[in-house]
């Protein structure tokens, strides 16, 4: 599709899947885009996996982001644990036995993560820390990230190969927006076994304020702190990410029913399709 993306949220049509492939056949090797640049880049780490890398994921909305943040070291690292744990001899879904086959390998896969004083922020939303902002009532709610566009250099590695044989999606990638009524944001992205390691997991969070320019049909997210949370080698971990804005672009937005469009003011155009999420029985 030539020129700026339009910022209408349409149904997907065959012509415009090519362009807009579904979350899940977005390549691996992408490179990650402005954002992750800077503070955010994860730094080497001799062959390790540690706060540098979640907060690299933390700053990202797409898979190929996600991927360029576990680049290098760490994913070296993840493939060793993933051999380990292939040469173990244990069951598929026997995780107590890869944990203690693996315990070493584990151990040299991610940061030493002594006990922290950090606790775990369950719903920073709800805790006040976030400046309030206004937003459209619309726009309040549980969304999943069900699409994103492929950027320019992606092209010729996912939209050339039409059986899309070179690509490998991250099995078990989950991204989620929430907003609430104050304008606050909560950015979720799962990490599991399928990435991580058998055992292991991780919810990689960040978030912030919503501001948004409803003459402009602009949103802003402006993100004060961050957390991953979860367990690596057998141990329950709350890893505090760092604090400070990240340099998100500014987004476009556009609803449509159940559905949240949002395309980055870059030169890439960037599009990122959200689906609102039905409430929970207790809500």
């Amino acid at each position: 599709m030539a020129g700026e993306l339009p910022r209408e949220v349409r149904p997907l049509t065959a012509p415009r899947f090519v362009a807009f492939l579904l979350l899940v056949s977005t390549s691996a090797g992408a490179q990650a885009p402005a954002v992750t640049q800077g503070a955010g880049t994860p730094r080497e780490m001799a062959g390790r996996c540690g706060s540098a890398n979640w907060a690299c994921v933390a700053r990202c909305i797409d898979v190929a982001c996600v991927d360029a943040c576990l680049a290098k070291g760490c994913q070296e690292a993840l493939d060793k644990l993933a051999g380990c744990a292939d040469a173990s001899g244990c069951g598929a879904d026997d995780s107590a036995c890869v944990a203690r086959a693996c315990d070493t390998q584990c151990g040299r896969s991610f940061e030493p993560a002594p006990p922290s004083p950090v606790k775990e922020t369950p719903d920073p939303c709800e805790d006040g820390s976030v400046a309030s902002s206004k937003v459209p009532k619309k726009m309040v709610g549980d969304w999943s990230l069900e699409a994103a566009s492929v950027r320019p250099e992606e092209k010729s590695k996912v939209v050339v190969n039409e059986d899309q044989r070179d690509v490998k999606p991250r099995a078990d990638f989950d991204r989620a927006l929430v907003v609430s009524p104050n304008g606050c944001f909560l950015l979720r992205t799962r990490l599991e076994s399928a990435t991580l390691g058998k055992g292991n997991s991780l919810e990689v969070r960040s978030w912030g304020t919503l501001q948004v320019n409803e003459k402009k049909d602009t949103v802003e997210l402006r993100t004060t702190s961050g957390q991953a949370v979860g367990t690596i080698c057998g141990k329950p971990r709350v890893i505090a990410l760092s604090k400070g804005s990240s340099q998100r672009p500014a987004y476009t937005y556009e609803l449509d029913g159940d559905t949240l469009g949002l395309t980055a003011q870059t030169k890439s155009k960037q599009t990122f399709q959200f689906r609102r999420q039905p409430l929970k029985k207790d809500e």
